[in-house]
């Protein structure tokens, strides 16, 4: 209790809400803070606000982050990161349960030994992710086909040189 007070700042001033979220732990570093005030993910009473915007007492801060909606309310505005027990003190968290781990399929998990997948593993796999088939290829042109060599040469034709003379020629 006495570091969150040592941590806050003066009587009637306001903190930045980036430097606000980083310091009660809810994101892990202030530039994700920050990063998630720019995109949009932290609202305050209702509003998105940029990183520089102040917090205040009673403030409801709503932050969108790693799958799932904090909503909290500020009790303490302090400036300072400080530690996990000190932090909780500092807000009200009114977020929803997360939901539960059974509720969320992993896609693409392989059982221990399975070995590499098959191509048709692969697919399968891309599709439960939503991705189109054979978007990750290269892209084919309907020009000529040139080799390694130019126009005119084939990829067979060039050699790697390693440095040491051969004695084939």
């Amino acid at each position: 209790m006495i570091a969150a007070a040592g941590a806050g700042p003066a009587a009637g001033q306001s903190v930045r809400i980036d430097a606000w979220i980083w310091s009660v732990r809810l994101v892990k570093t202030r530039a994700v803070a920050a990063t998630a005030c720019r995109g949009g993910h932290v609202r305050v009473n209702g509003e998105r606000v940029k990183p520089a915007y102040g917090v205040r007492v009673g403030d409801e801060v709503r932050l969108r982050h790693e799958g799932r909606e904090r909503v909290v309310v500020v009790q303490r505005v302090i400036r300072k990161r400080v530690g996990p027990p000190v932090a909780v003190e500092c807000y009200v968290d009114n977020s929803p349960p997360p939901p539960p781990r059974e509720a969320v399929a992993p896609a693409g998990i392989r059982d221990r030994g399975a070995g590499r997948p098959t191509k048709r593993d692969r697919r399968d796999m891309e599709r439960l992710r939503g991705m189109e088939a054979g978007s990750s290829g290269p892209v084919k042109s309907s020009g000529p086909a040139t080799g390694a060599g130019g126009p005119t040469g084939s990829a067979g034709a060039t050699r790697r040189s390693s440095g040491r003379r051969s004695s084939e020629s």
